[in-house]
């Protein structure tokens, strides 16, 4: 049986500075890091950190100005979360990783690959890269303004059309409380960014395998993903909304382990 390593609590500065907060759990190569989404923060992984970690050091991290992390960011980009996990990464000297993104870490992940093309042997996007040649429409004007306004009621509301309707309340309810109480300057900037990124681009610049593991709540269009990164593939947990991880975790545990394990052999 292996011998689980004692858990590990760090920081480490970004690239501008900004502290990053990590947790590392578990031993063995390769090493999963797990990255959060939008208005979220590492706890959103704790059913995956305990299944893993028998098998692989685990690294979780609060992106900035989200969890534990410093919120003294002067410029919010993608690029700049992503320098965030090489921080981690290199501090800690892993070698190999398979890094793995919820929503807008699908993104986080896809510039970090490109940073460290020695070290990450695969990418494992979660709920999202859905369709890379999307563009936000007519009402995204007024829909930033509504966040801008109201940043709580209208994060509140965004959170729980995440979810299908069979969703359990109680868990609806937690995200919408936990992702409303980000600082609304910090939100509405990161979502501007968010919805500004080139993911096509992003994504023709990657050479490692990829594997996406999403919800069926909406489409993802393989053939368009493929023609950007012809090694993309993708899995479906169905009958869950945004966060799989959690509403089906020993389903998304099972297609989490067998991508880490014909991935990253």
């Amino acid at each position: 049986m292996r011998i689980l390593a004692v858990p590990v609590e760090g920081t480490v500065a970004s690239a501008d500075g900004v502290t990053i907060h990590y947790r590392v759990e578990g031993a063995g190569s390769p090493a999963v890091v797990l990255i959060h989404g939008w208005a979220g923060d590492a706890s959103i992984w704790a059913g995956q950190v305990k299944e893993l970690g028998a098998r692989h050091t685990v690294v979780t991290i609060d992106l900035a100005g989200h969890g534990a992390s410093g919120r003294n960011r002067a410029a919010w980009t993608v690029p700049a979360f992503a320098e965030d996990v090489r921080a981690v990464v290199e501090k800690l000297d892993l070698k190999r990783v398979v890094l793995v993104g919820h929503s807008m870490s699908g993104y986080v992940i896809l510039e970090a690959a490109r940073l460290m093309p020695d070290r990450v042997a695969a990418l494992v996007p979660v709920d999202t890269l859905q369709d890379v040649e999307w563009k936000p429409g007519e009402g995204f004007a007024a829909w930033m303004e509504s966040m801008r306004k109201d940043f709580v009621a209208s994060t509140r509301k965004f959170v729980k059309e995440m979810f299908p309707e069979a969703a359990d309340p109680a868990l609806v309810e937690k995200m919408a409380a936990r992702m409303s109480a980000l600082p609304p300057e910090i939100g509405v900037a990161v979502l501007r960014a968010v919805f500004s990124y080139d993911k096509a681009a992003a994504l023709s610049r990657v050479s490692q395998p990829i594997r996406a593991i999403n919800s069926d709540m909406y489409p993802t269009l393989l053939e368009v993903s493929r023609r950007y990164a012809p090694q993309f593939e993708a899995a479906l947990v169905r009958g869950t909304g945004h966060f799989p991880m959690l509403e089906k975790p020993a389903e998304f545990n099972r297609l989490l382990e067998q991508a880490i394990e014909e991935l990253a052999r």
